[in-house]
């Protein structure tokens, strides 16, 4: 897996204050994307034991709230298989902490993927620069949604996401 940054003390990209890693690769290559550099899987520096560790850093602060992972696309081929082990070993070690990830993707198409038993929230879909809504929480287009991970896998029907935080939506 490769990476563009890691920010900390994020405030924009999930619940209160978080580590967000930035991934290389992503193929939905959005309209206006805020983040057209990390599109490419080649990109970016090699995620290593070094960025592992800053991560780790600032996931022992008690302030932290968790992670997110962006990009990018952190479910692009070259970055499913690092992601999921990764966010095991981050729920495995911070189990209070909050896992957040951003994919171009729908649920409808991940929901299966093994990696969302470690996932708190998903925020799916192609950000799409018609549907730009500035006012929303936590996404840029409103046909994207922020959804509540974990209740959705205990439905009978996981294809059918809950909604994270609902009443903060229009």
């Amino acid at each position: 897996m490769r990476y563009h940054n890691i920010t900390k003390d994020d405030m924009k990209n999930g619940d209160g204050l978080r580590v967000v890693l930035w991934v290389a690769g992503c193929d939905h290559c959005c309209k206006n994307c805020q983040n057209p550099i990390t599109w490419d899987p080649n990109g970016g520096l090699l995620f290593d034991d070094d960025a592992k560790a800053e991560i780790f850093e600032q996931l022992d602060k008690p302030y932290i709230s968790g992670i997110t992972f962006s990009g990018g696309d952190p479910l692009h081929p070259a970055n499913r298989y690092d992601v999921r082990a990764f966010a095991q070993e981050i729920k495995e070690r911070y189990p209070d902490k909050t896992i957040w990830l951003y994919t171009g993707d729908s649920w409808e198409n991940i929901y299966h993927f093994p990696l969302m038993k470690y996932l708190d929230v998903v925020v799916d879909g192609e950000f799409m620069f018609d549907l730009l809504d500035v006012t929303l929480m936590w996404k840029g287009s409103s046909n994207q949604r922020v959804i509540d991970v974990q209740a959705t896998l205990k439905k009978t029907d996981p294809s059918v996401p809950v909604l994270h935080c609902p009443d903060y939506y229009k």
